[in-house]
């Protein structure tokens, strides 16, 4: 039966994340029409109650608010400007991952056609979406932000950061970039410690509990950049990072890996050390980024 309180919803994209938050809608009591541009991967999604579309036309005229997910930019392109007229006066939500400057490309697409856009950055892999922890940062239309948070409440919390429509894939970009990075460097790890044969997932219980408590360090980082003081109260300077990532490095490459997830930050480090600014904090390495 349908929740009174949410709007029909059309969910355009099956993978597993779109699966995931048709899933969701559909657990919640939420009307909830689905199409994928190759079919097979709606069947249990209608045997839990969804509608399923020949055409992506078809589908959109099953509900108000239009969930993209499909799988870039270039994919959103494709699947709605043939059907920009059946949109028209609709609520697009874009869940896609796509750039911010995508993001606000695709704003600027659907005013042209008459379409209210809001744009999302889903912090959540798909087995998190509507259960704790799942987060959904959204930009773009508060109108559509408003109308709809109860039901985007039900995929994770949902917060708004503004109606410029790239904020929050910037937002979410910024943190899947933080993500990926530490991924990189606990495979780093593993591999260095997986040639004594250290099994990966002996490593991984103990690098989860030592990355937790440098992560507790992040907001002092912070504050030191957004002043801009990089010389009072260092406690580790560039000239010792340089040393120590120097000889992480070499510690790899003794290891028989390389050191791949390390040259970036090192190259940072390198170029303000070369630059003269050995004696300033560690956190001086975002100027490198900045191209300063």
């Amino acid at each position: 039966m349908t929740n009174i309180q949410h709007s029909p919803v059309t969910v355009l994209g099956l993978g597993a994340m779109g699966r995931a938050l048709a899933a969701a809608l559909l657990k919640a009591g939420v009307a909830a029409t689905v199409w994928n541009r190759s079919p097979g991967k709606e069947a249990e999604l209608v045997a839990a109650g969804a509608v399923s579309a020949r055409a992506a036309g078809q589908a959109v005229g099953g509900g108000e608010l239009v969930v993209t997910v499909l799988l870039d930019h270039a994919s959103v392109h494709e699947t709605l400007d043939p059907i920009a007229a059946e949109l028209r006066g609709k609520h697009w939500l874009n869940l896609t991952s796509t750039s911010p400057e995508q993001s606000r490309e695709l704003a600027a697409w659907a005013s042209g056609h008459g379409i209210d856009f809001l744009d999302g950055g889903i912090m959540a892999v798909p087995d998190m979406i509507g259960a704790e922890g799942s987060s959904i940062l959204y930009s773009g239309s508060q109108a559509i932000f408003d109308a709809h948070r109860p039901t985007l409440e039900l995929l994770g919390s949902a917060e708004y950061f503004g109606t410029d429509a790239g904020l929050a894939a910037l937002w979410d970009f910024a943190l899947l970039s933080t993500m990926y990075a530490m991924f990189g460097g606990f495979f780093q790890g593993a591999a260095m410690v997986g040639s004594a044969g250290v099994p990966a997932s002996e490593f991984a219980t103990r690098a989860a509990g030592w990355v937790a408590a440098m992560s507790q360090m992040l907001p002092a980082y912070g504050r030191v950049i957004d002043t801009g003081d990089y010389t009072s109260d260092v406690f580790q300077d560039l000239v010792f990072t340089k040393t120590a990532l120097d000889t992480l490095r070499q510690a790899a490459f003794d290891a028989g890996i390389t050191a791949e997830p390390l040259d970036g930050i090192a190259a940072l480090v390198d170029r303000q050390v070369t630059d003269g600014h050995g004696a300033s904090a560690f956190e001086r390495s975002i100027e490198a980024l900045r191209g300063q």
